[in-house]
């Protein structure tokens, strides 16, 4: 069987996951191989399977990757699917995921070219702390955190954001300097394993946990998360979880595209994705 591993050249930063994802498929006696979805010229029908990982540019050009997706799954199976990619591109997806009964981390939305009340979002957020993101984003990509005081900076970082791209602006969440932000990682129908990671925004580097095990309350959250977001077919997903002001998990952020699924804090987790993709591959 032949299977490739979807990435982008040149990576914005290195995989962790990859090295150890490409040795584990070859150990099912699996025929691998990297897959730059904007460079290769690679025809997708060639693989029997292809599996989104590192493609940590698609931000920078959505329809493209979009597009792309889309093709390479009508030439072969695409892992996670190109209907879940359309869905789980836009961080609206966390609307929908509200309005089906999941807390999120509370949200105000600026649409492209809308000129938003900053003093006014902060009161309907109910916080002088406040982020400061694109709507389509990976990592800390044009993240920024703005103290109180700082509401002059954010205005005018708002509306420059705002002018190319969708936005979002969320309360900052004391708590992630206490218990942090949990990734909950769930491969092929089983909550796997968890990892606390630390605030990151523009220009900071990712601090993690070693493994964690998931509590019965995240589990159900995961659970629960899941089943709202209604997206069948998943080979992976990764359900990162804040605490609100009264201790209650909120979601900041499904990622079901190109997550991050910290495999070498817990090997068993590797074992059961990698088995995951062979067994969909035949």
């Amino acid at each position: 069987m032949r299977i490739a591993i979807a990435t982008t050249e040149p990576l914005p930063e290195p995989d962790p996951d990859q090295e150890l994802l490409l040795a584990a498929l070859r150990a099912h006696g699996a025929e691998v191989e990297m897959l730059s979805w904007c460079t290769s010229t690679a025809d997708p029908a060639s693989f029997d399977l292809v599996v989104l990982r590192s493609t940590w540019d698609s931000h920078w050009k959505p329809a493209a990757f979009r597009s792309w997706c889309e093709r390479t799954g009508a030439r072969t199976r695409l892992l996670n699917p190109a209907r879940t990619v359309a869905w789980n591109l836009h961080k609206s997806y966390l609307r929908d995921l509200e309005e089906r009964g999941v807390p999120i981390v509370p949200t105000a939305w600026v649409d492209r070219g809308e000129r938003a009340e900053l003093d006014a979002i902060a009161q309907q957020l109910g916080s002088a702390e406040l982020v400061i993101k694109p709507a389509i984003s990976a990592g800390s990509w044009k993240t920024r955190r703005y103290a109180a005081a700082e509401h002059a900076e954010a205005r005018a970082f708002l509306r420059e954001l705002a002018s190319e791209a969708d936005a979002m602006v969320q309360p900052y969440l004391r708590s992630t300097e206490t218990s942090g932000e949990r990734a909950l990682i769930w491969i092929d129908g089983e909550l796997t394993h968890a990892v606390r990671k630390s605030p990151r925004f523009a220009g900071e580097d990712e601090s993690v946990s070693a493994a964690l095990v998931p509590s019965e309350e995240e589990r159900a959250f995961a659970t629960r998360t899941l089943e709202a977001a209604a997206q069948p077919g998943l080979l992976y997903a990764r359900v990162d979880v804040m605490r609100g002001d009264a201790g209650e998990l909120l979601l900041s952020e499904l990622e079901l595209i190109e997550p991050s699924l910290f495999l070498k804090q817990h090997p068993a987790a590797l074992e059961r994705l990698a088995g995951a993709i062979v067994a969909r591959a035949r």
